[in-house]
């Protein structure tokens, strides 16, 4: 008796390889029509009138003035001309080109070819979620919170204010709201007046608007924390406004925690409660530490930095060492830096630029302000040199953004409020505080500047094979576009060649821009040249015409006619 399993293993077997021998030879019968299609033509030339036609063609093309080619290459410059324009915009604007994006996307699929899934629709991950297990292009271009972000009333509306340009967009402000309603909600706030309001406002787009159902939620209850905060966020002007509404949503926020903290573990949804008042809890904190660092009382906020990462040390997520990493910079406290790395710096957690190249600045440092380029090539590197040059180059490798920032090659701009991890808006979240840090080290800039480039010789190919870490991801761009301001040019790592289509597009504007010139300057001379081209370009085809017509019998040739 046959086993059932074996046969169907052998009839998908039969199935593929008749599918593959009928696409074989779908690709190669196309030539056959086509040599069957020429013979046709040739067969039928004399009842179609084919000859008479092709001599009128000549007649009609001899009786052409020299101003009509003169207009018709012209004409052809000038479209081709418009095309390279539109093609050269939409390359710098979306890094693609225009003309093989809609070939791919559309042209492809009709041609049997398989649809690209477009990578955008899966780059990007805000930090509540997660990605999807086994892709690691999502992985890598998960976007984050920044540690650092700005306060939006105190310092993103001021920048408008003076500047006229919006510094976040709308993507990024969405994203933001979306944290907000994850982290300050939870499935009980609809029980309670005052949490229903605020979880209204987070899900307002207007400023005005969510300002104004923080205060009805205050006047529902004078003790709802999440309100407080939204004021300190977006309503104070000034950082020591935005302190005082934050010392308020701190009261607030430990009477809700204590509450909370006595029933956590009566239910799903008092344990639910207790995660949002922990959330907002700290999230406080951390604002008030923020606070106390642009305020100059740089140790007040290291103190409550340490205490949040000693008394919640579940919430990693959260990257408070970078925001402790900063403020002790900014006390030069690098005994302190040095041993926060020493916890955070390792291959099980997830690296940072802040992480990277505050290693290499520390390391630096212990020869920056002797280093000298001349030297280091006339006797070598020293092994601390060597260090801090290996260090670099692990910095780079990780974001290869940074350095611009760093030397003052590309200006700077406010962070947003999310960051792609080794992408430019990364850089710019790093080199916008740390900037000052790497200054303050004498020769720290200098020995960057002549050692970082070098990383690039190790890594010839970053998209296919990386050297300390996975590859560089081809989806920074797309996301960093989302996520930076119109008016910054998002710095693109690897450089992209232009594509063919602008090249082409360049040579077929510049060529008949340059026969059109010719043509009316000389057109007794191009008519000339014009007609030996063609005719040289023909010759081949009316050779292989007369040998067909002294091989075939011209009896042969008249009964295929009357057929």
């Amino acid at each position: 008796m046959a086993d059932p399993s074996n046969s169907s293993s052998q009839s998908p077997g039969f199935t593929e390889k008749l599918k593959s021998w009928l696409s074989w030879s779908w690709t190669y019968l196309w030539l056959l029509w086509f040599i069957m299609l020429l013979f046709l033509i040739y067969i039928l030339r004399t009842p179609l009138k084919l000859q008479e036609s092709l001599t009128a063609v000549t007649v009609f093309l001899n009786t052409l003035t020299p101003k009509f080619y003169v207009a018709l290459t012209g004409t052809s410059s000038l479209i081709s001309g418009l095309i390279l324009i539109f093609e050269w915009w939409y390359f710098r604007k979306y890094g693609t080109s225009f003309i093989e994006q809609v070939s791919v996307s559309h042209l492809r699929p009709l041609l049997g070819g398989m649809e690209s899934s477009s990578a955008s629709s899966q780059l990007f991950t805000s930090i509540n979620g997660e990605a999807e297990p086994g892709s690691s292009s999502v992985s890598e271009c998960k976007v984050w919170r920044n540690p650092l972000n700005l306060f939006r009333g105190a310092e993103y509306s001021r920048y408008t204010w003076v500047t006229g340009k919006e510094p976040l967009t709308y993507y990024d402000m969405n994203l933001s709201a979306q944290d907000h309603q994850t982290f300050f909600t939870c499935d009980t706030d609809q029980l309670r007046p005052a949490d229903a309001a605020i979880q209204k406002a987070w899900r307002e787009r207007n400023t005005q608007s969510r300002i104004k159902a923080a205060y009805q939620a205050i006047e529902i209850n004078q003790e709802c924390a999440a309100a407080y905060v939204l004021l300190a966020e977006e309503e104070a002007t000034t950082i020591t406004e935005a302190e005082q509404r934050f010392k308020q949503a701190l009261k607030a926020g430990e009477a809700s925690y204590r509450q909370s903290q006595l029933i956590q573990h009566h239910g799903a949804q008092q344990d639910a409660q207790h995660r949002r008042d922990t959330n907002v809890l700290v999230y406080i904190k951390r604002r008030l530490a923020m606070c106390a660092r642009k305020l100059g009382r740089i140790r007040e906020a290291v103190k409550i930095m340490r205490d949040l990462m000693k008394e919640f040390p579940l919430l990693g997520m959260l990257n408070i060492h970078e925001n402790l990493l900063e403020a002790l910079l900014e006390l030069q406290a690098y005994a302190d830096v040095q041993a926060v790395l020493a916890k955070y710096d390792d291959i099980s957690l997830p690296k940072s630029a802040t992480i990277c190249y505050t290693a290499a600045l520390l390391k630096a440092r212990a020869v920056s302000d002797k280093f000298s380029p001349e030297t280091a090539s006339r006797r070598g590197l020293s092994t601390a040199e060597m260090n801090a040059v290996e260090a670099i180059h692990r910095a780079v490798e990780f974001n290869p953004h940074v350095p611009k920032y760093l030397l003052e090659m590309k200006s700077l701009i406010l962070p947003p409020e999310h960051i792609l991890k080794r992408g430019d808006s990364e850089a710019v979240a790093y080199a916008f505080f740390h900037l000052q840090h790497w200054k303050r080290v004498e020769g720290a800039l200098n020995l960057l500047h002549c050692t970082w480039e070098g990383t690039f010789r190790m890594i010839p190919y970053p998209l296919e094979k990386g050297h300390l870490f996975y590859p560089y991801p081809g989806c920074t761009e797309t996301a960093d576009r989302e996520l930076l301001p119109s008016f910054h040019e998002v710095s693109v790592y690897p450089k992209k060649e232009l594509p063919f289509f602008i090249l082409f597009t360049a040579g077929l504007c510049s060529f008949t821009a340059m026969l059109a010139l010719l043509t009316h300057q000389f057109p007794e001379l191009m008519g000339v040249f014009a007609k030996g081209f063609f005719s040289t370009l023909f010759a081949p085809l009316n050779f292989a015409m007369e040998k067909i017509e002294n091989f075939m019998p011209s009896s042969f040739w008249h009964q295929l006619t009357r057929i």
